[in-house]
This record gives structure tokens, sequence and C-alpha cells, in this order.
């Protein structure tokens, strides 16, 4: 296990000395004028981070206050712009040496069938840019508290990675809107971990109620204790890779960087024993 945070929560100098591997959300890396790159502001970040490990977070369909509109993409209604946005994502990924770019599935903005039709057909173009480039890409599963989320059931989530077809495509599981979509079940979410099969490349880490509510609709992105969440079923994913923290503060990030150091140690020690 790989234990990483999430640039949001913090400087990326305190994270360096905190964590194994950082996510840089690209939407607030500061590295965009409107939407256009500024190369002096991507040159000091590849300084910087030349020798850690690092993912990306793309652009996505940020409607929370604070998220920068001019970088908004829907993956299910995408121009010329969103894509140009996302392959900067991707060619990011490839010059940092970032195993893995999470993106998000679109949104049901019309005919459901439609937009999903439309989303399979650019989420295809986005992993042929990312073959090129040697990247993997995590699809994220969303909340299904909110009800304009593709991909928020694990059923849907896969046969989105099915009908795309294309091994630059996998999961980005996220255990937070995984347990917003179970109503807080346990035994629904260990269910969901189980439909996810070896798709996994990346998981996110952060916890809540199961409850929709708020603006956020439930997905309050609390560190690990302050929800529901029943963190062990992580441990049946046998994934070995990246644990991102995706919480908003340090406090946060220490705290789930000790549950799930715990975690891996009670798994090693049931191996032993």
């Amino acid at each position: 296990m790989i234990i990483g945070a999430s640039s949001f929560a913090s400087s990326l100098p305190e994270l360096r000395q905190e964590v194994e591997s950082i996510e840089l959300y690209v939407p607030k890396l500061r590295i965009y004028n409107g939407t256009q790159l500024v190369k002096e502001r991507v040159t000091e970040l590849k300084d910087m981070l030349s020798d850690s490990n690092t993912t990306i977070h793309a652009p996505y369909f940020g409607d929370t206050p604070g998220y920068p509109r001019e970088l908004a993409v829907d993956t299910a209604r995408m121009g010329r712009t969103q894509f140009r946005l996302m392959q900067e994502s991707i060619s990011l990924a490839q010059d940092l040496g970032s195993g893995v770019v999470v993106l998000h599935p679109g949104k049901i903005t019309g005919d459901r069938d439609d937009c999903f039709r439309h989303m399979v057909q650019n989420l295809r173009k986005l992993a042929i840019a990312a073959e090129d480039c040697g990247v993997i890409l995590g699809l994220e599963n969303l909340a299904g508290t909110d009800p304009s989320n593709f991909c928020a059931a694990a059923r849907e989530h896969m046969l989105t990675i099915k009908e795309v077809d294309s091994p630059f495509l996998k999961a980005t599981f996220d255990i937070g809107h995984a347990n917003l979509t179970c109503g807080g079940d346990s035994t629904r979410l260990r269910n969901f971990v189980n439909e996810l099969g070896d798709n996994v490349v990346h998981v996110h880490v952060h916890d809540n109620n199961g409850m929709p509510g708020g603006m956020y609709f439930g997905d309050s992105h609390g560190a690990p204790g302050e929800g529901s969440i029943d963190f062990s079923v992580l441990m049946e994913l046998r994934f070995k890779r990246i644990y991102n923290l995706e919480v908003f503060t340090m406090e946060g990030v220490r705290t789930g960087k000790q549950v799930l150091s715990n975690l891996q140690q009670r798994t090693l020690d049931r191996y032993v024993t």
C-alpha cells in the first residue's frame, strides 16, 4: 500500500514530508489563466516534483463554489476546449511520470441513453490519447445521491469501462462516493467492492455518513473516522498501489494515514498468524 493525499489538503512541500504520493488536483494548481495553460507555472511544478510520486486529477464538471467554471469538463458533452484541457492533464502526467490520471464520468443532462453513448465515445478518444502518452486513466465512481451522475453504481461503472474497451481506461474506486451510493450499508458497500474485480488502478479514501444532505449531496470528504464507513472493506480489493486521502486538511491526512496504516498492519498480522 502506498499512502497519498490530494494537493488541496495543504502545500506541496508539506505534503511531500507527510505522504508517499501526491494527487495533483489540476483545477486548483494555479497552472491555468482561464483556459490557457501557463507554461512557466508548469515548469515550476515539474522542477518542484521531479523526484516525487504523483498522480493527476483532471478537470471535471465541478458545480461547487470555488471551482473554476472555465475548467469545467463534462465527459458526456465535450468540445474542442474540453478535449484540450484533458489532453493537457494527460501530457502533464506523462511529463511527471504519473502513472494514473483520474477523470470523472459525464453528467445526465438530457436523454440518458444519448448522454451515455456520447460519454463512451469521448472516453474512447481520451483512452487513445492516454495510450499515446503511456498513461492509465482511472474513471472514478461518483455518488448516487446526485441523480445526474453516471457511474454511481458499480455495474454501470464496470459497463462503461467494458464499452470503452481499452487497457488504458480502468477504475478509480472512491469509497466515500460508494458509501453514499450504498446508503451507508456496509453489506452493500462490500458487494460494490467485489463487483470491481481487477479493474482498480487507484483508490480515493474519505468518509461520510452515507446519507444525502447539504450542497454536496452528503459528499463531505471527511477524514476516516468522521463518518460511518468500515474501511476494512478496502482490504478486499487486494490492491497494493496508491490509496489517496481525498480530505481537506493536514489533520485529516494524518488521521487517514493512521487508519490506513493500521488496516495494513492488521492484514499482515492475519496472514502471519
